[in-house]
Parts: structure tokens; C-alpha cells; sequence
């Protein structure tokens, strides 16, 4: 099993470049595709500490979701955090994970800083 984990969605380029640039880099990542198999508020949770992040750093505002869920910018954490594992489409991505660490792939390289 890999020591990398990479939250993908095959249909977004981002996601797709940073997976390209993580094998490039001989990396063969665990691929968890978050939309079929979504991250609970727990693990949402530590996919936040792991990257240093709040969740509204991760939240995609511009999907119909965001806005179909009633969230805005007083949303809270938890507010946030249950819209993101009931809707995974609000997470952005990709995340890549390795050990405590994890980075947003945006852009892919990002990614970088988690090899070596």
C-alpha cells in the first residue's frame, strides 16, 4: 500500500494533473474517489487538521450545492463540515495525504512539498 492517499476526481483537470505529477514523480498513490465513496464528517475532520486548513478554505462556494444547502459566509465549521460529507462535490480538490500531512493540489504543485 502506498504511503500517499489522493482524494480524485478523474473529471477535473486539476485533480487528473496532480495525480500525473505525483507519478511522474514515481509515486503510485492510493486513489480514494470521493465522490463514490465520501469522507464522513470525522474524516473531513482530520483531512482539515492534516492540511491546516478551516472548512471554509475547503468548501466549494460556486457549486449549486453550497447554495442549496443554505450555507453562506456565516456558515459555522460544523455547518460546513456536515454540507461536505452529505454533498462531496463541495470539497475541493484534489487533497493528497501522506503521513500528518496533507496539501490541496491546487495548483498540482502543491503536491511537491509532501515527496521526498
Amino acid at each position: 500500500m502506498s504511503d500517499y492517499t489522493i482524494y480524485h476526481n478523474p473529471r477535473c483537470s486539476k485533480s487528473r494533473a496532480t495525480l500525473a505529477l505525483l507519478e511522474a514523480n514515481g509515486v503510485t498513490p492510493q486513489i480514494v474517489l470521493y465522490l463514490e465513496t465520501p469522507p464522513d464528517a470525522a474524516q473531513i475532520r482530520a483531512l482539515l487538521k492534516k492540511l491546516g486548513l478551516n472548512a471554509a478554505q475547503l468548501v466549494r462556494r460556486g457549486e449549486d450545492d453550497f447554495k442549496a444547502c443554505g450555507l453562506g459566509s456565516d456558515s459555522s465549521e460544523a455547518q460546513l463540515i456536515a454540507a461536505m460529507a452529505a454533498h462531496p462535490r463541495l470539497i475541493e480538490r484534489p487533497i493528497v495525504v501522506k503521513g500528518k500531512k496533507a496539501v490541496l493540489g491546487r495548483p498540482p504543485e502543491n503536491v511537491l512539498a509532501l515527496l521526498g
